[in-house]
């Protein structure tokens, strides 16, 4: 395993490490234990440029966002946000760059052409529950606990509600918007926010194991597979169907598929020619 270290402020740690696991996975740890892994500024700006290169790497077939600490991400770091209180403009502007980054990071999150499995060993709460709804797969110990508690601080978790109402029923998304209450990993696992709940002494080998299952498929299959699945997500039944048949003739297409049908009309393995 090789381990490097992605972009942080000059003179502090390094807000997101990169550990390179055998198989083509990408370990991106939120590495500010000591808060919780909150998304200031600048933890966001690491962890889009961790993404990007990850998206960009070849070598990487699937990416696994991980933490250090109790917690897995308490959301936006508050203490930066009542720091810039004392801005001229009361903050509106650090604010506005702010939200405007952590959206283009989630939304390039799913855009991206890998898929990413979040590794949830603590809590993830508010921009925390938004940064693991925006991931494509989610393994969570039985510890962990989910929430958008904004509410508590007096903020309603607006942009976190946009990833997580799409992935849980409207019903339950809503009272946890207006309560703040955190749902433990079981009720996650049943409310579709979570795939899979494990003890926490098994998590890291299990998501592993997910993680090395999709990384020996074709990448330019999954690329192409992950772009469609959220593309149909948001169109009508008659619209989704009529894409996707465009999308499975594209596919047809692709050198792997030829490789893949002629495997197992062969009774073989595969030989992926997309690296």
């Amino acid at each position: 395993m090789s381990e490097r270290t992605e972009k942080a402020p000059a003179g502090d740690e390094a807000l997101v490490v990169s550990e390179d696991v055998e198989g083509g996975i990408r370990r991106l740890i939120l590495n500010a234990p000591e808060r919780y892994n909150a998304l200031s500024l600048a933890m966001i700006e690491a962890l889009d440029d961790a993404f990007s290169q990850a998206f960009a790497d070849n070598s990487v077939r699937a990416i696994v966002l991980a933490a250090r600490g109790k917690g897995f991400c308490a959301g936006h770091d508050l203490k930066e946000i009542h720091a810039h209180r004392a801005d001229a403009d009361g903050g509106k502007a650090f604010f506005i760059r702010l939200f405007d980054r952590c959206t283009e990071m989630m939304e390039a999150m799913r855009a991206g052409p890998k898929i990413i499995i979040a590794e949830v060993q603590g809590v993830a709460a508010a921009a925390g529950a938004q940064l693991v709804a925006s991931c494509d797969i989610v393994l969570a110990a039985e510890t962990a606990r989910f929430g958008v508690n904004g509410i508590n601080a007096g903020l309603f978790c607006s942009t976190p509600m946009v990833p997580l109402s799409r992935d849980i029923g409207r019903k339950k998304a809503l009272e946890l918007l207006v309560t703040g209450r955190l749902m433990p990993a079981a009720e996650a696992e049943r409310a579709g926010l979570v795939n899979h709940v494990v003890a926490p002494e098994n998590l890291r080998e299990e998501t592993l194991a997910l993680a090395r299952r999709i990384a020996a498929q074709s990448a330019k299959v999954v690329a192409l597979g992950k772009h469609a699945f959220y593309r149909q997500l948001e169109m009508s039944l008659e619209d989704a169907y009529a894409y996707t048949r465009g999308v499975i003739v594209e596919n047809l297409m692709l050198q792997d598929a030829v490789e893949g049908i002629c495997a197992f009309v062969e009774k073989r393995k595969p030989e992926w020619r997309d690296a």
